[in-house]
């Protein structure tokens, strides 16, 4: 399973806090709004707009914050120029690592995320200089599984199936992201994590120690309030992943 995957687990296995929550559904909330007022507020029309609502919901974003926020563009309420930005750079034992923000203030977001890396043993890159290591792919991930939803994720061109003690990760085309969600949900399984995440081609393997620094550069990327998604090609054992997860 990929890093990106891991990490997820993970998130979700610990907890957040409210303080965190908060955070988060309010970056969740950002991308909606950012979708919306690009593509239009009706998500069976605008692809970016259906994933990122798909991916609040999975994050429970109660649907009153979600219709709020889709109110709010379709009253042209006016929020500003929104950039979306792409930062690639490196972290401990040469972790490669992209950061996806939405930001009004380039100088701003620049800066933070140079410290952030900076303070935590990491480094910024030159565009295009890790890039290439990752691909676009439509991710969904599910606790548990049986065969009935294995023989949906196949009927619907899943490209790849990584199943490990803590559940299964289902990997699609970007552009089969809609489809796959709505059949998953016909059929009555709700993904616990659903979304188009950069994921990457080959991996660097870390044990726990290796791992403590790595997250605590992703969680400082994290807290910044115009990063939306940092994305990483780290790996982690499973039996390394399990004692995480019982501390």
């Amino acid at each position: 399973m990929s890093g990106h995957s891991k990490w997820s687990t993970i998130k979700r296995k610990k907890g957040a806090n409210d303080a965190k929550r908060g955070k988060l559904f309010a970056k969740l909330i950002k991308a909606i709004e950012v979708a919306a007022r690009n593509g239009g507020t009706d998500p069976s029309a605008n692809a970016a707009l259906y994933q990122a609502i798909s991916k609040a919901k999975s994050n429970s974003v109660p649907n009153d914050n979600i219709e709020r926020a889709l109110k709010r563009i379709d009253g042209d309420s006016d929020t500003g120029e929104i950039f979306e930005l792409t930062y690639e750079g490196y972290g401990p034992h040469g972790v490669a690592i992209l950061i996806n923000c939405l930001t009004d203030n380039k100088n701003r977001t620049s800066s933070d995320v140079k410290a952030a890396l900076t303070r935590n043993n990491g480094s910024m890159g030159n565009p295009g200089s890790v890039a290439y290591l990752f691909e676009l792919k439509a991710i969904f991930q599910f606790e548990q599984y049986d065969d009935e939803l294995i023989e949906i994720a196949i009927s619907g061109n899943c490209l790849d199936i990584q199943d490990s003690n803590n559940g299964i990760t289902l990997e699609f085309e970007p552009n089969n992201f809609k489809s796959a969600y709505e059949k998953f949900k016909d059929n009555g399984y709700n993904p616990l994590n659903a979304e188009v995440a950069y994921i990457p081609s080959s991996s660097i393997n870390l044990d726990a120690t290796k791992f403590s620094q790595i997250s605590k550069l992703i969680e400082s990327l994290e807290d910044l309030d115009d990063v939306q998604d940092v994305y990483t090609n780290f790996d982690i054992e499973e039996k390394e992943l399990e004692s995480l997860l019982s501390e």
